[in-house]
């Protein structure tokens, strides 16, 4: 089972981080901080925490990918649904429209997210897998 939860949120991370840097060209470009911009630190945050889940399923990696997975999927959610306008620094992004790459990142985010949490739960409850690299110090 963990394998297949890494595989898991490693693809779900992985086809976020490609939808996100694939349309990152085509995203805003007006603000302080641009929708573009957003898009490529969302896709490269993606891939790395994909990665890291991969060659390391320890809780803290799981926790990550939870928390990079599920605000992605907030994200897309809350302006599909919602016009918020502006946010501080952050551009207006409301979209009232599903299409094809923005299928595919929500579907890939909520495998991810519950993948995570199934991971992190699984983990956290494995003997010594908090603190397993931590030294025993021995009394002479």
């Amino acid at each position: 089972m963990g394998l297949l939860l890494r595989l898991a949120v490693f693809a779900g991370l992985g086809v976020d981080a490609y939808v996100h840097i694939k349309l990152a060209g085509d995203a805003g470009h007006t603000g302080t901080i641009t929708a573009s911009t957003l898009f490529w630190v969302q896709g490269i945050l993606a891939g790395v925490v994909a990665v890291l889940v991969l060659v390391r399923p320890r809780p803290v990696p799981y926790l990550i990918a939870f928390l990079v997975a599920a605000s992605a999927l907030g994200a897309v959610l809350l302006y599909r649904y919602v016009d918020v306008g502006t946010l501080g620094p952050l551009p207006e992004m409301y979209e009232p429209v599903w299409y094809t790459d923005k299928v595919l990142a929500a579907v890939a985010e909520a495998v991810a997210t519950v993948a995570a949490a199934i991971g992190f739960a699984v983990t956290a409850k494995t003997p010594g897998a908090v603190g397993a690299g931590r030294r025993r110090s021995v009394d002479a």
